[in-house]
């Protein structure tokens, strides 16, 4: 088992955000994490690769214990892209490169410039590569985060609400490009994501959360009407497009 997050519970002052969350994923899948605001999914990434120290539970990575780790050492085994990041001056190359940080010596070597140069071509950055980053548009710059997550060279990658505030079109490029990457590197990526149609199209398993903790894990089989309902407190119909599951909201 590649990724096993097993009994993971953290609390924000007295308060029980994430309760005994457990699931599973192999190499080369792309799971959704799926739920209402609030429920702690953000949460739970960010206990995934310590940003937060839950109070109980085992991450591991191919059988490494992460929570033994130290940060750079998860850094080099867990990639993180967050909903929310700072936007600076720099290239676009410049800020693929930062990834390579947990990898480099005192200096930035010609193998990490090698690299970098084939994850820009690989996420089909290397147009825009001389540009600063707060000069592209957000689905762009929504590219460059997850390359320079990928240029981490990590066995698992964090997605926190990859395509919000993206056009339709940047969404799925943003899935078909994780869901692609995953596969072809053998990574597992574990994203959350509010839109159940996108990740109904492009992932392999979900986890479905309600009150912090799991109401559901596995494949498509279960998002269903009535698990959507008792998660989202709404009832849907469910159909089939091109042999993929859509929910529609009933009027």
């Amino acid at each position: 088992m590649m990724l096993d997050v097993a009994g993971i519970r953290f609390s924000y002052s007295s308060e029980e955000t994430i309760s005994g969350m457990s699931f599973s994923a192999l190499p080369g899948e792309l799971v959704s994490i799926l739920g209402p605001n609030g429920t702690g999914k953000t949460t739970l990434l960010k206990c995934i690769n310590r940003i937060h120290d839950p109070s109980e539970g085992v991450v591991e990575v191919d059988g490494d214990d992460v929570m033994s780790m130290r940060p750079r050492d998860v850094a080099r085994v867990i990639g993180y892209v967050p909903q929310r990041a700072h936007v600076s001056g720099s290239t676009v190359f410049e800020s693929v490169l930062i990834g390579r940080r947990p990898h480099m010596g005192m200096d930035v070597s010609e193998s990490d410039i090698r690299l970098t140069g084939r994850v820009v071509d690989l996420m089909g950055l290397s147009g825009i590569s001389d540009r600063r980053v707060n000069e592209i548009s957000g689905g762009e710059y929504q590219l460059v985060q997850i390359a320079r997550a990928v240029v981490q060279h990590p066995r698992v990658i964090l997605l926190d609400e990859p395509t919000s505030n993206l056009d339709l079109s940047n969404q799925h490029l943003v899935m078909s490009t994780i869901s692609g990457i995953a596969k072809v590197n053998g990574m597992v990526a574990v994203m959350t994501n509010h839109d159940i149609n996108l990740a109904l199209r492009y992932s392999d398993r979900f986890v479905l959360m309600r009150g912090g903790s799991v109401y559901a894990a596995g494949g498509r089989e279960v998002v269903t009407p009535e698990a959507i309902r008792d998660v989202y407190g709404i009832d849907v119909s469910m159909g089939e497009v091109e042999g993929v599951p859509v929910i529609v909201p009933r009027m």
